[in-house]
C-alpha cells in the first residue's frame, strides 16, 4: 500500500484510539459504488467481500440510497411504544416474499440469532411442554452465528476464548454428520440451528443429504429446524435461502446484512404462526427494531433484489465463478467450495496462509479476505458486471498460479 499523509493519519488514530478486535487489510476506501470501491488516493479495487455479504446489492444503491434520504427527512424512529405507517407494510412483503407468516425485527444478526434462541426455547417449554430450564439446542462445529456471549458459548476458536462462564443449553455436533445429531436428539431437543452453508467457517458447503436429514430428524423428534440465513441469503448462494436449494423448508429464518443493502442495520426473525406466538407484549424487544427509517430502506432493498433479479444472477454467474475457479491450475489449491457468488478457496498449509495471496490481489485491484489462516473467501456483490467478473478470475489465476 503506498500511504498518503491521509492514509497515515487514518491508520494512526484508528491504532491509537479504536479497540483492536480487528485485522483488516492495510488498505484506506473512501468511496464506494456498485462493485467497487475507492482509497483515499483515488484507487478503484473490485470488492470481493461485499462486507461479508452486506451489500449483495452492491455499495450506495441508488434506489436504497434515495429510500433511505427520504424517509430521514420526515420520521427515523418512533420506538415501538406506538405504530408507524412503514412497518405494517413492510413485514407484510417480508412475509409474502420469504414464505413465512410472521416478522419479527430487530437490528443486527446477533439479534435475530438471540430472538430464534429464545423462540425456541419458549416454543419447548408452552407447546412441547420440556420442563423448565431444560431446554436444549443443537449446533454445528465451525459455527458462526454472532459475537454476544450466549453464541460464543457455543462457537469455536478465538471468539470463545476468556470470554466464560457461558449459558447451558447447546451442544456442539460436527457440522454435516447426521448420525451425530441422531445420537445427540433427546426428548429436551426443542431446535437443531444450523447455517445451511457455513460463512465465516470458510464457505464450507454440507454433504446434499444434511439439511435434508435434519428436517426429517426434526419432524420426527418435534424440534425446530433454524437456519441461519443471515450470510447465505437474500441471493449470495443462488437462491433467496440457502437451504432451499437443499428442497427443504426451514421452521424458522433469520436474515440480517444484504436486507438493507449494507446502509443500515436491520435484521429479521422469520417464522410461521406456531411458533412467533410465543411472543407475547413485554417478552422481546427493540427500541430500533422496525423503525420507520429501517423500514424504508429495507424495503427498497428487498425491491432491487427483486426487480434487478439479483438471486437468479447469482446463480447464474455463479456456475461460471466456481467453474473457473475449480479449473485454476496452482499448486497451493486443496479445494474450492461454493454456491452462487460465494467461493472458498481451501490452501494447502505449504501455501504460507492465506493473507499474503490476500495482500497480493489487493495490489491487482481486487479486495478479498482471508479466515481460518489457509481459507480465501469470495463474495463479490451480485451486481458485479461480468466483465469485471473475468477481470477478478484472471487475478486470481495469476495469483494463484504463481
Amino acid at each position: 500500500m503506498r500511504e498518503t499523509t491521509d492514509d497515515r493519519r487514518c491508520l494512526e488514530l484508528e491504532d491509537r484510539y479504536a479497540a483492536h478486535n480487528y485485522h483488516p487489510l492495510d488498505v484506506v476506501l473512501s468511496r464506494g459504488e456498485g462493485a467497487h470501491v475507492w482509497d483515499t488516493e483515488g484507487r478503484r479495487y473490485l470488492d470481493f467481500l461485499a462486507a461479508y455479504s452486506a451489500v449483495n446489492q452492491g455499495h450506495n444503491h441508488p434506489r436504497i440510497v434515495a429510500a433511505l434520504i427520504e424517509q430521514a427527512k420526515t420520521l427515523a424512529l418512533t420506538s415501538r411504544a406506538f405504530h408507524n405507517d412503514r412497518f405494517g407494510p413492510f413485514c407484510a412483503k417480508l412475509a409474502a416474499l420469504s414464505g413465512y407468516e410472521r416478522v419479527l425485527m430487530m437490528n443486527t444478526g446477533a439479534e435475530a440469532v438471540e430472538t430464534a434462541i429464545k423462540a425456541a426455547r419458549k416454543w419447548g417449554y408452552e407447546r412441547k411442554d420440556i420442563p423448565d430450564g431444560k431446554a436444549r439446542i443443537l449446533v454445528f462445529s465451525g459455527n458462526f452465528h454472532g459475537r454476544t456471549t450466549t453464541i460464543v458459548g457455543f462457537s469455536d476458536g478465538e471468539s470463545r476464548h476468556h470470554f466464560g462462564p457461558f449459558g447451558e443449553g447447546f451442544q456442539v455436533l460436527p457440522f454435516g454428520d447426521l448420525d451425530a445429531v441422531r445420537a445427540a436428539f433427546d426428548e429436551n431437543v426443542v431446535a437443531v440451528l444450523v447455517e445451511p452453508i457455513q460463512g465465516e467457517g470458510g464457505v464450507i458447503v454440507p454433504p446434499p443429504d444434511f439439511l435434508p436429514g435434519l428436517r426429517r430428524l426434526c419432524d420426527q423428534r418435534h424440534a425446530l429446524l433454524i437456519c441461519d440465513e443471515i450470510q447465505s441469503g437474500l441471493g449470495r448462494a443462488g437462491a433467496l435461502f440457502a437451504h432451499r436449494l437443499a428442497g427443504v423448508r426451514a421452521d424458522a429464518v433469520t436474515i440480517g446484512k444484504a436486507l438493507s443493502g449494507g446502509l443500515y442495520p436491520v435484521s429479521a426473525f422469520l417464522a410461521d404462526d406456531e411458533v412467533m406466538q410465543v411472543f407475547t407484549p413485554g417478552t422481546h424487544g427493540s427500541t430500533y427494531g422496525g423503525n420507520p427509517l429501517a423500514c424504508a430502506v429495507a424495503d427498497a432493498a428487498l425491491d432491487v433484489l427483486v426487480d434487478e433479479e439479483l438471486v437468479e444472477r447469482s446463480a447464474r454467474l455463479g456456475e461460471r465463478f466456481l467453474s473457473r475457479l475449480r479449473a485454476i491450475d496452482s499448486p497451493w489449491i486443496a479445494e474450492v467450495r461454493g454456491a452462487g457468488l460465494w467461493a472458498g478457496i481451501e490452501l494447502l498449509p505449504a501455501a504460507g496462509g492465506a493473507r499474503r495471496f490476500c495482500e497480493a490481489l489487493r495490489a491487482r485491484g481486487i479486495l478479498a479476505k482471508e479466515t481460518h489462516v489457509h481459507t480465501i473467501r469470495l463474495a463479490p456483490p451480485l451486481v458485479i458486471a461480468e466483465r469485471d467478473l473475468d477481470a477478478a478470475l484472471d487475478a486470481l489465476e495469476e495469483v494463484l498460479g504463481a
